[in-house]
């Protein structure tokens, strides 16, 4: 199973993105970024991870996923969404 930094880092390199020039973009240093996709972090803010969806032109809720949280959107409704969960068959 692949960890939400070698998901991001394969696109990454998929969209010929450089380490540095996409860290810039989403507006952290590139060590700390390196860190993440090498499984050194844990994934980064919520923020960050939707500039990330966007600029790779990846699903969020995927990104979330990987992440191993909810969504912002779902994180609002909680309820809901447990209850849900609870009804779907899996």
């Amino acid at each position: 199973m692949s960890s939400f930094g070698q998901i991001v880092r394969a696109r990454r390199k998929e969209k010929r993105y450089g380490l540095i020039q996409f860290a810039e973009r989403i507006g952290l240093s590139p060590a700390y970024w390196s860190r993440i996709e090498r499984g050194h972090e844990k994934p980064p803010r919520d923020d960050v991870i939707e500039r990330v969806a966007g600029i790779l032109d990846m699903p969020l809720d995927e990104l979330f996923i990987q992440a191993n949280r909810l969504p912002t959107d779902m994180r609002d409704n909680l309820r809901r969404v447990v209850a849900l969960y609870r009804r779907e068959p899996f």
